[in-house]
């Protein structure tokens, strides 16, 4: 930190005798000799250092003697003398301290108690005066310009040696320390040590600082500012522009450097941080200079430690010094940059008139710092890498700091143009309603784009620092976050680096989503076929395409279902469901899949209907189903050509057929029986029948064409359980019954009922018999069977099938009697028994029957008891209530001659009576008539009035 802060000037040399005390006044020296005079020395041009009463700064000229007051003190030698400018008195200490009227030095006054004092020092604002004497310190205040009062007194620890007024503490030379101590409350404070050799001067200095022997700084280390080599030296006395240093026969003074050339000084030697504070003490009005050496100090600081490696304090100091980012940034070359038309704010305060001159002497310091980094031959690779990684890591700090301004002036220069736009546009809309005379077109205003600029370089250097330095998590935030990355720029380093995650999010922030899309499929096919040789691509799956599907199936539904076919291929299921958690319309899915993807058409449709709570709509239905028949009946002509068919073998499709037609009931049955063959699967057949309760065909299927009984037996209890509220459900049973022991009378029975069920549907018309005698086939048509709903209500309520559907059923054959008697004695409760007996042979043995007698008896008696005792309890709740009303109508009235009428209150006497219900209230019989007459007319009245 060593400069020059003065410069040391002689004076005045060869003085006789020795000097003991120095003062200036009016550019004038007082010079106090051992002997007791006063020299009074002057420069050759002491008229114009009178005017301003400064000390000239011309040193090639020494001060001459102007006047000698020999014996002006006439008691003691002079140890100390202070000049009072503003009050026009000189106070010199002697044997006291005395006061002499300036410039006829005639003695005004001395101060007794400052007897044997050895020092002082005077504050001339506030007229205090400060005594060192022995190992006290006393304070005076001058009252009235002539008398001195006593104020306060301390005391130290040792003999003051020097002492100087700053504010309200007093700096203290004592031993070999500085002090300072509070001149109200007495508080003393140690400071630093003087030296081994050199005893403590103290000076005060006109800017409130202390001039403490050697020219130190009381900023914190105390660092060494300069050092000026003169030997012997007695005092330090101020004045008003310089500092007078005292030898034993001659005077120095110490003249202050301009602040100026002291930058220039300490910016050259490399003490940037003191030039800084150095600029702070610029002039006021010269803030523009000042704003000009600052940052030109900023940015040669910056670069000083940018070749040191202290890149972060690097930073710093670009960042302090308002220097674009641009500038900073070529510091490091391997970063690609977008073009811009950028001026840097540091180039334009250079390009300044005002400024070029003064900051020239700086700017020229900077030219040895080279922008480009340096390479040193005894680093090693390692060493210089890490240096990269270091200094990377300190500009991305400095680009986070700096981006939210940034971003924001961007920002509001995107808003500025979006509204101007907005206006103009609704100026020309607005302009034909004005005039219908042609105008000439406006050439449209566009906004200066340099914050946008600015934000393209920042966002795109921050990407490009960030994963140089291995922070992707941090390059996909930026990315995430509004953002000016240059597309082509980012994607080619991204590229080159094989960064695919943060490439995903750059094409993803700038609604790139096809391409990145494409990227993603493209990367999951890599990851699968090279999981053993590249871990990199361990972490690309089919699911980080459904997650980036998500929020596009709002706003491009069709893009999704573009991109969706490969994950639905490979996660079906959570495909479906990424479809129906963001509600993506299932028909246009579905006409996607089946003009592009028919394989996957079932897929999807069986998933979404096991997966949707409230299923998927009719259309949908009949589509899978249709789909999943036209599979089965292409496996069943493969089959029955081989000679392999039969009715028990199930094949994965058809089991998902079978399911669907029982759980399922939103698909067009009439379409479905055409398409079924007639020779062949009886079992879907079946379930269609019972879907439009044609149940006597369905369960004649299921006995003698699948021969599965136990299966008409859970058709049945299926139905019954459907319909148990209903009492007609019953029969359902009985047609079973009818089935297994007259197959006959039921197939007649079912044919009988053709025309009536047909004619409950509008869609089917009537079976008409074939000329020529016989009962021919039923011929039935089916009009708007999309439009048909069914429901299991009357289990007989069938309808014809489509040509060639009676050949299905049995034309007769052994009865089931087994079948039947095991009917009847697990559905004992659920058949009308009468009925069952008169269906059975009549040569059924009684033994047969007694599973299912045994129970249906015992019923039937339990059912009677519970009758018979139910009607003897209504019974006696009857003559109960009987029994009541006798004693109701039993009550008993007395009259006699006090009672009276509750409405004309007079006695009633042997008058007709009338009494209420309640027991009590005796009316006349005449006053109740009439009471009745008037609430009837009263009631007319206020129906006549609504």
């Amino acid at each position: 930190m060593v400069h020059s802060a003065y410069d040391a000037v002689e004076l005045v040399a060869g003085v006789p005798g020795d000097i003991v005390a120095v003062a200036a006044y009016a550019g004038r020296l007082l010079i106090a000799g051992k002997d007791g005079s006063l020299r009074i020395y002057a420069s050759p041009d002491h008229h114009a250092a009178a005017a301003d009463g400064e000390i000239p700064r011309d040193g090639g000229r020494s001060y001459e003697l102007e006047r000698h007051q020999a014996s002006l003190w006439r008691r003691g030698t002079p140890v100390a003398m202070e000049v009072s400018a503003g009050r026009e008195l000189l106070l010199s200490l002697a044997e006291c301290v005395n006061l002499h009227r300036l410039p006829g030095l005639e003695t005004v006054a001395v101060i007794g108690k400052t007897k044997g004092a050895n020092l002082f020092a005077w504050d001339d604002r506030r007229g205090l005066l400060a005594v060192g004497r022995w190992k006290r310190l006393t304070i005076f205040r001058l009252d009235g310009g002539r008398e001195f009062v006593e104020v306060k007194e301390f005391g130290v620890s040792d003999t003051v040696k020097s002492m100087a007024w700053c504010g309200d503490n007093i700096c203290l030379g004592i031993r070999k320390e500085y002090m300072i101590i509070n001149s109200m409350t007495g508080a003393l404070t140690e400071v630093f040590s003087s030296g081994r050799n050199a005893p403590p001067l103290v000076v005060a200095l006109p800017t409130g600082e202390l001039l403490l022997g050697k020219i130190r700084s009381l900023r914190a280390p105390n660092a060494l500012v300069q050092t000026v080599v003169l030997r012997d030296v007695q005092k330090l006395v101020e004045t008003e522009n310089c500092i007078l240093a005292v030898l034993a026969c001659s005077v120095y003074g110490l003249l202050p450097v301009p602040i100026g050339a002291q930058i220039v000084q300490l910016t050259a030697s490399g003490e940037f941080e003191e030039a800084l504070a150095l600029c702070k003490l610029l002039p006021p009005e010269d803030s523009n200079l000042r704003a000009a050496k600052e940052s030109s100090i900023h940015i040669r600081y910056g670069h000083f430690l940018f070749d040191n490696g202290s890149y972060e304090e690097a930073m710093g100091q670009f960042s302090d010094s308002h220097v674009d980012i641009t500038y900073v940034l070529s510091l490091y070359p391997s970063l690609v940059l977008p073009q811009t038309h950028i001026i840097g704010e540091h180039d334009r305060l250079i390009d300044l008139p005002e400024l070029a001159r003064e900051s020239s002497d700086l700017t020229d310091d900077m030219e040895p710092y080279s922008l480009q980094p340096h390479e040193s031959d005894d680093k090693s690779q390692l060493e210089i890498k890490k240096m990269s990684h270091n200094s990377l890591i300190a500009l991305v700090k400095y680009l986070q700091k700096k981006r939210n301004g940034i971003i924001e002036r961007a920002t509001a220069e995107v808003t500025e143009e979006v509204v101007s736009g907005a206006v103009h546009h609704s100026s020309l809309l607005s302009e034909p309603y004005r005039s219908k005379k042609p105008s000439k077109k406006r050439a449209q205003t566009h906004t200066s784009s340099i914050a946008r600029e600015t934000a393209t370089v920042l966002d795109t250097s921050l990407l490009q620092a960030l994963i140089l330095t291995g922070q992707s998590s941090g390059a996909i935030e930026l990315l995430k976050g509004l953002n000016y990355c240059d597309l082509k720029i980012c994607k080619e380093f991204l590229e080159e680096r094989n960064n695919y995650m943060v490439l995903l999010e750059l094409y993803k922030s700038n609604e790139m989503h096809r391409e990145a899309l494409q990227l993603l499929n493209q990367l999951v096919e890599e990851s699968k076929a090279d999981m053993g040789k590249n871990d990199f691509n361990k972490k690309f799956n089919s699911q980080m395409i459904i997650e980036y599907l998500r929020p596009l199936c709002r706003s491009d539904p069709m893009l999704v279902l573009e991109s969706s076919l490969y994950v639905l291929e490979r996660n079906p299921t959570e495909t479906i469901e990424l479809f129906l958690s963001e509600n993506v319309p299932a028909d246009l899915v579905n006409s996607y899949l089946k003009q592009h993807a028919s394989n996957l058409q079932s897929t999807y449709l069986e998933l979404m209907l096991s997966m949707s709570v409230s299923g998927i709509n009719p259309n949908l239905q009949n589509e899978l189903v249709q789909l999943y028949l036209s599979e089965v009946l292409d496996w069943y002509k493969i089959l029955k050509e081989e000679g392999s068919w039969s009715e028990k073998t199930y094949s994965p499709t058809r089991k998902k057929l079978i399911t669907t037609l029982e759980n399922n009931s939103g698909y067009n049955t009439d379409i479905l029986l055409k398409r079924l063959p007639q020779d062949a699967l009886f079992e879907e057949r079946a379930i269609l029948y019972g879907k439009i309760n044609q149940h006597l065909r369905a369960l004649s299927l299921y006995v003698h064409k699948l021969q599965m009984p136990e299966r008409a037996v859970a058709y049945c209890d299926r139905v019954y359980e459907e319909g148990a509220q209903q009492p007609s459900k019953s029969n359902i049973y009985f047609n079973l019954l009818q089935i297994y022991l007259n197959p006959r009378k039921a197939e007649k029975e079912f044919e009988q009922k053709i025309v009536p069920v047909a004619s409950q549907y509008p869609g089917i018309q009537k079976a008409t018999k074939v000329k020529g005698g016989r009962t021919g086939k039923k011929v039935v048509e089916i009009e708007g069977a999309d439009d048909v709903r069914f429901s299991p209500s009357g289990t007989d309520s069938g309808r014809s099938d489509g040509d060639g559907d009676g050949d299905d059923v049995s034309d007769g054959g052994p009865i089931m009697l087994n079948e039947a008697l095991e009917l009847l004695s697990q559905r004992w409760d659920r058949i009308n028994g009468a009925q069952a007996l008169r269906l059975l042979p009549r040569d059924t043995k009684l033994q047969d029957l007694v599973l299912f007698l045994e129970p249906l008896l015992r019923n039937s008696s339990e059912h009677r008891r519970n009758y018979m005792v139910i009607k003897n309890l209504i019974f006696r709740a009857n003559l109960q209530v009987k029994e009541d009303l006798y004693k109701r109508r039993q009550a008993v009235v007395k009259i006699d001659g006090d009672s009276m009428c509750s409405l004309c209150h007079k006695r009633i006497a042997n008058s007709a009576f009338a009494i209420y219900p309640n027991g009590q209230t005796l009316v006349h019989f005449v006053c109740f008539r009439e009471s009745q007459q008037i609430k009837a007319v009263r009631g007319v009245n206020s129906l006549k009035r609504r």
